[in-house]
C-alpha cells in the first residue's frame, strides 16, 4: 500500500499569545492553527481581540507572550522574513485617493522591489483580475466602496503572499460590493494563497471559510467547520404555527409525543418548536397527528441552527478585553479603539 503524502505544515500557528494594553488583556492565551491553502474564518464580537491578533501575527504589534509562526518562520524572532511572506488588508483603505488605480498598484509594486517594467505589467494583471481595467486611469477618490476594497486586496497581492490577512474586508459595503469581494477571496484561495479572514458577518464566514475559529475575551473558544459548530446546538428544529392560540398547549403536547421530545410553545407567535434528530422524516408524522386532531396549521417549517445562533451561544450577550491578571502589565498606555478590537 502506498503511503499518503506528508501533510503540509500549517501556514500559521499561534500558541498562548498574550497582548496587554495597560490593564487591558486584549489577547489572553490565543491559540490558532491555519492549514495551508485554506480560508480560515476568525469570528468574534467587538472587543474580542480579532484585530489585535491580526496585528500581532503580521508584526505590526509586539507580542507580550506565547509563540507564533508564519510559514514556519517565528514572528517574534524574524519579523522581516515574515513580512516578505504575508499580505494584509486592514479595516481602512490603504490606497492613495489622489492617485489612479494603476498608479497605486505600480507604487505598491515598486515599493515591493519590482522593476519599473515589471511593476507596470503586474499592475495590469491585477487590474484585470479584479475587474478594474476600465477604471485604471481614474482617481481612487471617485471609486465606490466595493471598487476601493478590490483595489486594496489587489495591492496586497502584488507579490502573491503565502498567506493573506483580511481584517473585516467587507465592513460598510453594500450586498453587491460584498459579493464582489467574496468572489475575489475565492479566486485568491483557489490560486493557492492561504487566507485568514476576520469578520463579524456570520454569512460571510459560512460562505467562504473552510474552518472557523470563534474568539471571545482574547482567546479562541470554539473551532470547527460551519457544520460542526452548528451541530453544537443540536439537530434540526420543526416549527409549527397553530391557527388557534387556545389550542397551543394541546399542539405542543401532541407534537412532543410524536417525536419523543419536549416542545416549546410561544404564545406571542403561536409557534410550537421541537428539536428532532431527522427533520425531513419528522415532518410527515407531525402533519398526520395535527390533522387527526383537527388542529389547523398556518405554517410548518423545518429549520437548522444558524451560525448566528452558534455565535451568540458561544460568546454570550457581551464581550470585551479582560483586565490583566495581578502580574504587572507590559505596556502602560491605554488601548485605542482599534487596538482593543
Amino acid at each position: 500500500m502506498t503511503p499518503n503524502p506528508a501533510r503540509p505544515a500549517p501556514a500559521l500557528q499561534a500558541a498562548g499569545l498574550q497582548k496587554h494594553y495597560g490593564t487591558t488583556n486584549a489577547l489572553a492565551g490565543f491559540d490558532l492553527t491555519v492549514e495551508s491553502g485554506t480560508v480560515h474564518g476568525l469570528l468574534g464580537p467587538n472587543g474580542a481581540g480579532k484585530t489585535t491578533a491580526v496585528r500581532c501575527l503580521t508584526t505590526l504589534t509586539s507580542i507580550d507572550g506565547g509563540t507564533a509562526t508564519i510559514d514556519g518562520i517565528d514572528v517574534r524572532k524574524l519579523p522581516a522574513l515574515v513580512r516578505e511572506r504575508i499580505g494584509l488588508v486592514g479595516q481602512f483603505h490603504a490606497v492613495d485617493e489622489a492617485l489612479t488605480a494603476q498608479q497605486n498598484l505600480v507604487l505598491f509594486a515598486r515599493l515591493s522591489g519590482l522593476s519599473k517594467g515589471r511593476a507596470r505589467r503586474r499592475a495590469e494583471e491585477l487590474l484585470g483580475t479584479f475587474e478594474l481595467t476600465d477604471a485604471a486611469s481614474r482617481a481612487v477618490s471617485g471609486f465606490s466602496g466595493g471598487m476601493r476594497r478590490r483595489l486594496d486586496i489587489a495591492a496586497s497581492l502584488v507579490l502573491t503572499p503565502a498567506i493573506l490577512f483580511l481584517d473585516e474586508p467587507t465592513t460598510g459595503l453594500d450586498p453587491r460590493g460584498r459579493a464582489t469581494v467574496w468572489q475575489a477571496v475565492r479566486e485568491i484561495a483557489a490560486a493557492g494563497t492561504t487566507v485568514l479572514l476576520t469578520t463579524q458577518y456570520l454569512d460571510e464566514a459560512d460562505q467562504l471559510a473552510d474552518r472557523i475559529s470563534v474568539m471571545d475575551h482574547g482567546r479562541v473558544v470554539a473551532e470547527g467547520t460551519s457544520g460542526e459548530l452548528k451541530r453544537r446546538l443540536g439537530g434540526d428544529r420543526v416549527a409549527a404555527v397553530i391557527a388557534e392560540v387556545t389550542r397551543l398547549d394541546e399542539a405542543g403536547s401532541l407534537i412532543g409525543q410524536v417525536v419523543g421530545a419536549a416542545a416549546s410553545v410561544d404564545a406571542d407567535t403561536r409557534t410550537v418548536t421541537v428539536e428532532v434528530a431527522d427533520g425531513p422524516k419528522a415532518l410527515a408524522p407531525i402533519v398526520r397527528a395535527l390533522d387527526a386532531a383537527a388542529l389547523t396549521v398556518d405554517d410548518l417549517a423545518l429549520r437548522r441552527p444558524t451560525l448566528d445562533e452558534v455565535f451568540l451561544h458561544l460568546t454570550g450577550p457581551a464581550a470585551g478585553p479582560q483586565p490583566v491578571a495581578s502580574a504587572a502589565p507590559t505596556a502602560s498606555a491605554a488601548p485605542t479603539v482599534e487596538e482593543a478590537r
